[in-house]
Protein backbone atom coordinates (compact mmCIF):
# COMPACT_ATOMS: atom_id res chain seq x y z
CA UNK A 1 0.00 0.00 0.00
CA UNK A 2 1.55 3.39 -0.96
CA UNK A 3 2.04 5.64 2.07
CA UNK A 4 -0.37 8.79 2.04
CA UNK A 5 1.08 12.25 0.95
CA UNK A 6 2.79 13.93 4.16
CA UNK A 7 3.79 17.07 5.67
CA UNK A 8 6.20 18.57 3.70
CA UNK A 9 5.70 16.74 0.51
CA UNK A 10 4.95 18.57 -2.94
CA UNK A 11 1.28 18.06 -4.39
CA UNK A 12 1.13 16.19 -7.03
CA UNK A 13 0.13 17.58 -10.43
CA UNK A 14 -3.45 16.05 -11.27
CA UNK A 15 -6.44 17.10 -12.82
CA UNK A 16 -10.28 15.53 -13.02
CA UNK A 17 -13.92 16.87 -14.18
CA UNK A 18 -15.23 19.44 -11.55
CA UNK A 19 -18.92 19.44 -11.16
CA UNK A 20 -19.73 21.39 -14.37
CA UNK A 21 -17.84 18.81 -16.29
CA UNK A 22 -14.90 21.17 -17.35
CA UNK A 23 -11.71 20.25 -16.98
CA UNK A 24 -9.83 21.19 -14.06
CA UNK A 25 -6.13 21.08 -13.64
CA UNK A 26 -3.88 21.74 -10.70
CA UNK A 27 -1.48 23.53 -12.25
CA UNK A 28 -4.68 26.65 -12.58
CA UNK A 29 -3.93 27.17 -9.01
CA UNK A 30 -0.91 25.83 -7.56
CA UNK A 31 1.63 28.05 -6.41
CA UNK A 32 -0.67 30.90 -6.72
CA UNK A 33 -2.93 29.94 -4.01
CA UNK A 34 -3.11 28.51 -0.29
CA UNK A 35 -5.30 25.50 -1.15
CA UNK A 36 -7.88 23.58 1.04
CA UNK A 37 -8.17 20.22 -0.77
CA UNK A 38 -10.73 17.44 0.89
CA UNK A 39 -11.55 14.22 0.56
CA UNK A 40 -14.66 13.49 1.32
CA UNK A 41 -16.96 10.28 1.26
CA UNK A 42 -20.45 11.22 0.03
CA UNK A 43 -22.38 14.43 -1.25
CA UNK A 44 -25.39 14.89 0.41
CA UNK A 45 -24.71 13.00 3.70
CA UNK A 46 -24.74 14.62 7.24
CA UNK A 47 -21.26 15.25 7.87
CA UNK A 48 -19.86 15.95 4.04
CA UNK A 49 -23.09 18.50 4.09
CA UNK A 50 -21.55 20.51 7.46
CA UNK A 51 -18.23 20.27 6.26
CA UNK A 52 -19.11 21.83 2.51
CA UNK A 53 -21.62 24.56 4.01
CA UNK A 54 -18.90 25.12 6.81
CA UNK A 55 -16.31 25.93 4.22
CA UNK A 56 -18.79 27.66 1.79
CA UNK A 57 -19.38 30.20 4.77
CA UNK A 58 -15.19 30.61 4.75
CA UNK A 59 -15.29 30.90 1.42
CA UNK A 60 -15.46 34.63 0.76
CA UNK A 61 -12.87 35.00 3.70
CA UNK A 62 -10.81 32.23 2.17
CA UNK A 63 -11.20 33.85 -1.49
CA UNK A 64 -10.33 37.55 0.40
CA UNK A 65 -6.97 36.10 1.90
CA UNK A 66 -5.61 34.27 -1.61
CA UNK A 67 -7.11 30.61 -0.78
CA UNK A 68 -8.78 28.32 -2.63
CA UNK A 69 -11.31 25.04 -1.80
CA UNK A 70 -11.26 22.37 -4.00
CA UNK A 71 -13.79 19.33 -2.40
CA UNK A 72 -13.25 15.91 -3.91
CA UNK A 73 -15.64 12.43 -3.67
CA UNK A 74 -16.21 9.81 -5.81
CA UNK A 75 -19.54 10.81 -6.46
CA UNK A 76 -20.33 11.62 -10.09
CA UNK A 77 -20.25 14.86 -12.01
CA UNK A 78 -24.18 15.45 -12.30
CA UNK A 79 -23.99 14.38 -8.09
CA UNK A 80 -21.56 17.17 -7.92
CA UNK A 81 -23.96 19.52 -9.51
CA UNK A 82 -26.85 19.23 -7.69
CA UNK A 83 -25.16 19.09 -4.25
CA UNK A 84 -23.39 22.20 -5.09
CA UNK A 85 -26.66 23.85 -6.39
CA UNK A 86 -28.85 22.32 -3.35
CA UNK A 87 -26.30 24.15 -0.67
CA UNK A 88 -25.05 27.26 -2.82
CA UNK A 89 -21.43 25.80 -2.87
CA UNK A 90 -18.62 28.05 -4.75
CA UNK A 91 -15.91 26.00 -4.77
CA UNK A 92 -14.57 23.50 -7.17
CA UNK A 93 -15.85 19.58 -6.29
CA UNK A 94 -14.01 17.19 -8.72
CA UNK A 95 -15.51 13.80 -9.06
CA UNK A 96 -12.58 11.23 -8.45
CA UNK A 97 -15.13 7.96 -9.84
CA UNK A 98 -12.26 5.65 -10.57
CA UNK A 99 -10.77 6.64 -7.25
CA UNK A 100 -7.49 7.88 -8.76
CA UNK A 101 -7.01 11.10 -6.66
CA UNK A 102 -7.64 9.16 -3.55
CA UNK A 103 -4.66 6.33 -4.96
CA UNK A 104 -2.62 9.64 -5.56
CA UNK A 105 -2.97 11.14 -2.22
CA UNK A 106 -2.87 8.21 -0.31
CA UNK A 107 -6.70 8.27 0.85
CA UNK A 108 -7.50 5.54 2.99
CA UNK A 109 -10.76 3.73 3.62
CA UNK A 110 -12.29 3.51 6.64
CA UNK A 111 -15.13 1.47 8.23
CA UNK A 112 -13.06 -2.16 6.52
CA UNK A 113 -12.72 -0.28 3.43
CA UNK A 114 -16.21 0.65 3.02
CA UNK A 115 -16.31 4.08 3.38
CA UNK A 116 -14.00 6.53 1.71
CA UNK A 117 -11.89 8.30 4.13
CA UNK A 118 -12.33 12.07 4.93
CA UNK A 119 -8.65 14.04 4.40
CA UNK A 120 -8.32 17.62 4.90
CA UNK A 121 -4.63 19.26 2.83
CA UNK A 122 -4.05 22.92 3.31
CA UNK A 123 -1.10 23.56 0.61
CA UNK A 124 1.04 26.46 0.68
CA UNK A 125 1.71 29.16 -1.93
CA UNK A 126 4.90 27.08 -3.02
CA UNK A 127 2.91 23.63 -3.46
CA UNK A 128 4.35 22.29 0.03
CA UNK A 129 1.33 20.41 2.45
CA UNK A 130 1.39 21.91 5.09
CA UNK A 131 -1.38 20.18 6.83
CA UNK A 132 -2.75 16.59 6.67
CA UNK A 133 -5.90 16.36 8.78
CA UNK A 134 -7.52 12.61 8.62
CA UNK A 135 -10.86 12.68 10.52
CA UNK A 136 -13.67 10.58 9.94
CA UNK A 137 -15.86 13.38 11.88
CA UNK A 138 -16.79 16.50 9.84
CA UNK A 139 -16.69 18.96 12.57
CA UNK A 140 -12.99 18.34 13.67
CA UNK A 141 -11.77 19.83 10.53
CA UNK A 142 -13.51 22.95 10.42
CA UNK A 143 -11.30 25.03 12.68
CA UNK A 144 -8.52 23.73 12.14
CA UNK A 145 -8.39 24.45 8.78
CA UNK A 146 -9.29 28.20 8.83
CA UNK A 147 -6.51 28.27 11.72
CA UNK A 148 -4.10 26.41 9.51
CA UNK A 149 -4.94 28.78 6.32
CA UNK A 150 -4.42 32.13 8.11
CA UNK A 151 -1.00 31.23 9.40
CA UNK A 152 0.54 30.30 6.11
CA UNK A 153 -0.24 34.04 4.85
Amino acid sequence: MQEGLKIGDRLPLFGAKDQNGNDFYIQSVLEKKVLVIYFYPKDDTPGCTKQACFLRDQYEEFKAIGAEVIGISGDSVPAHKKFASKYDLPFILLSDADKSLRKLFGVKSNMMGLLPGRVTYVVDKKGIIQMVFDDMNATNHLDKTVEKVKSLL
